[in-house]
């Protein structure tokens, strides 16, 4: 944390503002005379009608940022400061914070004693480590085309968006069935069920009967163009998590054959570093044919992790019409991005 020059405090200050809801759907806030696309978390702050009067935080939008190029609302004034009733929680999600809200943890699904300290209490289920959101969908998808039937769930983590209502592609892959569950993980909240922790998210998916998880941030992902200091770290954490539980491990690496950034091109330097720090082998996924690549992650591997070669079934992907656009680029532009999960997600099949 830096210091600012006003003397003490941080360098960033929140950029909140007074605006009203012009329009509810896509929501737009007029803003000092100027209309701008927002999003507001109505989960956590209640609806939104036009006319209401709102404070956005305008951030992200003054700043041009790509993945985040809207207002957030912070707070209805018109309608959002009305008494919401007791709750019987007593644990807090975004703790000390103006956000906090008392939820009802998923740990606590696991009915035995949470201090006996014996790794058998929890069952079995192998875990896919995410890089990107953008990988949640084919994996998920291609789980699905297999010939076991999975009850395949997703563990939304730090990296990316925290709110857990965020993201159009699980309400879609929830929709369509091909996840059986949301657990959104500290510091993400806000899903159909709230774990406290990574490990405890992995652990409660096993007590909620699910057979298999998908676990990565949520949308965007933040960065600041260093080795370490960027959301793809969050998979090092989530890899840990399950490993320290006996879960399989699978990475599902960041791959791109158009990314125009040198870093992001062939095997993303997101997914070398975590392979490098990485404190315990894993498997990786690696698309079926896709020999420079498999090279490529073999020598990242050093060794010590395994690979483990799956089908990336493109054309039945882009015919189930889920989303297939990255970062502005479609599958036919960059294909191996989606390759990779969709090999992640048959190998659970396999």
């Amino acid at each position: 944390m830096r210091a600012d020059r006003g003397g003490g405090g941080v360098s960033g200050r929140l950029k909140l503002r007074r605006g009203v809801v012009i329009a509810e759907g896509p929501l737009t806030v007029e803003v000092g005379g100027e209309r701008r696309p927002a999003w507001a978390d109505t989960a956590l702050l209640g609806e939104m009608r036009e006319g209401d009067e709102v404070i956005v935080n305008t951030a992200a939008l003054d700043l041009r940022l790509g993945s985040g190029g809207f207002d957030v609302v912070h707070v209805n004034l018109t309608r959002g400061l009305e008494a919401s009733g007791d709750s019987r929680e007593h644990v807090m999600k975004l703790n000390y914070t103006s956000l906090q809200y008392p939820v009802d943890p998923a740990e606590g699904c696991n009915a035995l004693s949470p201090h006996k300290g014996d790794k058998t209490l929890h069952r079995v289920v192998p875990v896919v480590v995410l890089p990107l959101h953008g990988h949640l969908a084919p994996a998920a998808w291609a789980a699905a085309q297999g010939d076991m039937k999975l009850k395949v769930g997703y563990v939304q983590t730090g990296g990316g968006a925290l709110p857990g209502s965020l993201s159009h592609d699980v309400k879609e892959l929830r929709e369509r069935g091909l996840l059986c569950g949301q657990i959104t993980a500290a510091p993400a909240y806000g899903g159909e069920h709230e774990a406290l922790s990574v490990t405890g998210a992995l652990d409660a998916a096993g007590h909620l009967g699910w057979d298999a998880i998908l676990a990565g941030p949520g949308p965007g992902i933040i960065g600041s163009d260093t080795r370490l200091g960027h959301g793809g770290m969050a998979a090092l954490d989530t890899a840990h998590a399950a490993l320290a539980l006996g879960l399989p491990t699978l990475i599902s690496p960041r791959l791109s054959s158009a990314d125009p950034r040198e870093r992001h091109c062939g095997v993303s330097h997101h997914t070398r570093t975590v392979l490098d720090l990485l404190l315990a082998p894993v498997e990786i996924a690696i698309p079926e044919g896709e020999e420079e690549i498999a090279a490529a992650l073999d020598l990242a591997a050093a060794g010590k992790h395994r690979l483990q070669v799956g089908k990336a079934d493109l054309d039945g992907y882009v015919e189930s019409s889920l989303p297939s656009r990255t970062m502005g680029r479609d599958l036919a532009e960059d294909p191996l991005f989606f390759a990779a999960p969709l090999a992640a997600g048959r190998i659970l099949t396999s």
